[in-house]
């Protein structure tokens, strides 16, 4: 008799076992952070979710036979536009939750890539997201500690699961964290830069205008479009993927440190910082009925409970590289964090920068020269080739034949 069985989630009870399986394995760790189960469930949502368009996903859970207690989970899914942008066509698997156990691993593994393979793809990497890499994408290998929102937190055997099972390392995903205080120094060049765009009466750097935000989702999509267009595998951003995004945000957008910059009145380039959430996301416990709204802006907009930023993206439109754009942006959060603490109303203490792939060297030597943020997690997206002779290689370096400037998601 197997020691493991392994059903596709189908059902609503279904469903509801694939979340609190994670719940019951990380009973007890103070650094997890319990999604809000809407976040998760609308990812497997075709409604919902446009992936879904062009591919499909499946769950799994896997329960051990003697004591009937799930013991493991994992999602698995494939889009064919994305698989055929890349020279080996590759789907995911995500949502991997599991006991320490090698034997457990391997079934939930197995069954992702038979279903993989059986729809055309060669190759499976995890654990990602089916949807936008800022959320729950990557195994975490180092730097365990409480995660800004929807950043994987796992258990530390994780990613001997994945590369006892033959996973391989096909990029890194660094997190950068910067502190906020009066001994905290930018590089001089940045400061250096930004001076002479502040002089230049062409250039022009704001906060988000609240009433102004679908017209500045418009300008964050134009330089998203144009910061991004020299890399391979990067598709343009719509209008109404945009306005979505921003609207999203909306909630949470703290506008005192989101800020765009101009040329003449034209998008120049952005910097998206948002207040992390999860502090007020754990005491939710994945729930977000009316009660728990009214709580969640209490904590957020009265309370201030956040004591972080988590910086999403930043760009700067490739006309305008080279300038000292990013410096100005940059520098108006320091700014903004000084004259809080001269009027001792300081709320963030830290920048979290998640998600610099080791593939964007560019974006990494900001982040350590000129903003002074050190590395204090690492993530790994993994890949597992089904023809297990052909050669590993890893995620090719960002690279782009017009003049270099950051540009990070």
């Amino acid at each position: 008799m197997s020691k493991y069985t392994i059903s596709e989630v189908k059902t609503a009870t279904d469903r509801k076992k694939f979340l609190q399986m994670a719940v019951d394995l990380y009973k007890g760790d103070t650094n997890w952070v319990q999604p809000w189960d809407h976040d998760i469930e609308s990812v497997f949502d075709p409604a919902k979710n446009p992936r879904f368009e062009d591919g499909d996903a499946i769950r799994w859970i896997l329960t051990d036979n003697r004591s009937g207690r799930a013991v493991g989970r994992i999602a698995a899914f494939y889009n064919r536009e994305s698989a055929a942008s890349e020279e080996l066509p590759a789907g995911g698997c995500g949502f991997f939750e599991c006991v320490d156990d090698q034997q457990a691993a391997n079934v939930l593994f197995d069954a992702a890539r038979d279903w993989l393979a059986l729809h055309g793809m060669e190759a499976m990497d995890g654990s990602i997201n089916f949807g936008d890499r800022l959320m729950f994408w990557g195994v975490l290998v180092e730097g365990f500690h409480q995660p800004v929102y929807t950043m994987n937190y796992n258990y530390p055997y994780y990613g001997k699961l994945f590369e006892e099972y033959g996973f391989g390392n096909y990029f890194n995903q660094h997190s950068f964290l910067r502190e906020f205080g009066p001994d905290i120094k930018l590089d001089q060049a940045m400061y250096d830069k930004a001076a002479r765009l502040y002089e230049n009466p062409d250039y022009s750097f704001e906060c988000v205008d609240m009433k102004r935000l679908p017209e500045m989702a418009e300008d964050f999509r134009k330089v998203y479009n144009s910061a991004w267009s020299g890399f391979s595998g990067v598709k343009p951003l719509t209008s109404e993927h945009a306005q979505e995004m921003m609207k999203g945000l909306k909630a949470i957008i703290d506008p005192q440190v989101l800020y765009f910059a101009y040329f003449k009145g034209d998008p120049a380039g952005f910097f998206l910082m948002v207040p992390d959430i999860n502090p007020i996301v754990k005491l939710m416990k994945g729930k977000f009925g009316l009660w728990q709204k009214l709580r969640f802006l209490y904590h957020l907009k009265v309370k201030k409970t956040p004591y972080r930023l988590s910086g999403l993206i930043f760009g700067v439109a490739a006309e305008y590289q080279g300038r000292g754009v990013e410096a100005g942006m940059i520098l108006m959060l320091d700014q903004y964090e000084e004259r809080r603490r001269d009027a001792g109303k300081v709320q963030y203490q830290t920048l979290d920068m998640a998600w610099v792939g080791d593939f964007n060297p560019i974006m990494i030597r900001m982040c350590e020269q000129q903003i002074k943020a050190v590395k204090y997690k690492r993530h790994v997206t993994y890949r597992y080739l089904f023809d297990r002779e052909r050669p590993f290689t890893r995620a090719p370096r960002l690279g782009r034949t017009k003049k270099e400037t950051p540009a990070v998601q």
